[in-house]
């Protein structure tokens, strides 16, 4: 599904990612961790062509990206339900019309069957009866879980990337946001999350990877995540030690 082969990638003279190599199958749960301004969130936008590697290539369902217009682009990026940080939905419109938007840009359905779409979606993530209210009523674990609805709703994706969805959010919140996330995966769609939050990245993920100074330092499974001795991950492990000791 997803390919990089020795990707590399600046911002001007800031080198991001250097010589990055992995593959991501479509029903694979995989959480990325780093610090901040890692790179993290610089796969995502790689992933879904927003920008362009200096080097290396990139594969899509076995489809070089590199190089396609934006036209050539959108197909590509529609095997994706993509969930940024900051949400992104329009301020002005109810939670209703935010989820229905794209029904009405990208599909040919009728306004009964996008009203009863809209309120299958906000059931999914437990939101219906927030349909009148506006992103500023929202609290931030609500404001989340209609971006995850809007995101179902153009079209069916084989993938869902989240980018630190669990951020800035309690600890309720989100242990919600990663109920949810659990339970759209339980048919088989995999997802890449991009986190700091190692104890929330636990609750989802089986693969972790993990970005330090432009490359990937680790990346297998949990149990070896969590017995790893590599004294780089002793930032994310002490935090592991901590829901460890709470089993």
């Amino acid at each position: 599904m997803i390919e990089f082969d020795r990707v590399s990638f600046s911002y001007g003279t800031q080198r991001i990612l250097k010589d990055v190599s992995f593959s991501i199958n479509a029903d694979e749960r995989v959480a990325i961790l780093g610090e901040s301004g890692g790179g993290k969130t610089t796969v995502l936008k790689l992933i879904l062509g927003l920008i362009r590697p200096d080097a290396g290539g990139i594969i899509i369902d076995e489809m070089e990206i590199n190089d396609k217009t934006e036209d050539e682009l959108r197909p590509i990026r529609m095997k994706f339900s993509v969930v940024f940080q900051e949400g992104a939905l329009f301020d002005s419109l109810s939670v209703k019309e935010n989820v229905a938007f794209y029904l009405r840009e990208y599909t040919r359905m009728s306004e009964e069957e996008i009203n009863q779409k809209v309120k299958e979606l906000l059931r999914m993530v437990g939101l219906e009866h927030a349909m009148e209210m506006i992103p500023e009523e929202l609290s931030g674990g609500m404001h989340r879980r209609v971006a995850i609805a809007r995101s179902l709703a153009a079209f069916e994706s084989k993938m869902f990337l989240y980018d630190e969805p669990t951020a800035g959010l309690d600890p309720a919140n989100s242990d919600i946001i990663c109920g949810l996330i659990h339970d759209l995966s339980k048919n088989g769609k995999g997802f890449v999350i991009i986190t700091q939050k190692v104890t929330d990245a636990i609750k989802v993920a089986d693969r972790f990877m993990v970005l330090k100074e432009g490359m990937i330092i680790f990346d297998g499974q949990k149990e070896q995540f969590i017995r790893t001795t590599l004294p780089e991950l002793r930032i994310f492990l002490s935090e592991l030690n901590l829901i460890l000791k709470d089993r």
